[in-house]
């Protein structure tokens, strides 16, 4: 489970920060997860979990992770057709020209979006 790993470098990231800016604990965190960033949201939110109750990370007992989900979009190279990729497909093949390896616009984020403390 990677998201273990992502989280601690996200948490820690975000404690920096807050240290610098004076607070003493973090109540919220928001984060921007594409659909092929390879991080699932059901275990990201347990390694939250898991950081919290372990209270090193400076998150407050009754801190939140706000998840923002995005869909993976793709643009084909020969047609310009805007289109959601399969996610079964290994290349990102246009569902019009059947072009296969179509350019992605989106669905790779992984980052802060915005964190609250006190």
């Amino acid at each position: 489970m990677h998201e273990l790993s992502l989280m601690g470098d996200v948490l820690a990231l975000v404690k920096r920060d807050a240290e610098a800016r004076g607070f003493a604990e973090i109540t919220r965190v928001r984060l921007l997860v594409g659909d092929l960033s390879n991080a699932l949201p059901d275990a990201l939110e347990m390694a939250f979990d898991m950081y919290k109750a372990e209270g090193t990370a400076m998150l407050a007992s009754e801190a939140q992770l706000a998840l923002e989900l995005r869909q993976a979009r793709a643009t084909c190279v020969l047609c310009g057709l805007d289109y959601v990729p399969e996610r079964s497909a290994a290349a990102a093949m246009c569902p019009v020209c059947r072009f296969p390896g179509g350019r992605i616009t989106e669905g790779e984020e992984f980052k802060v979006l915005s964190y609250e403390g006190r």
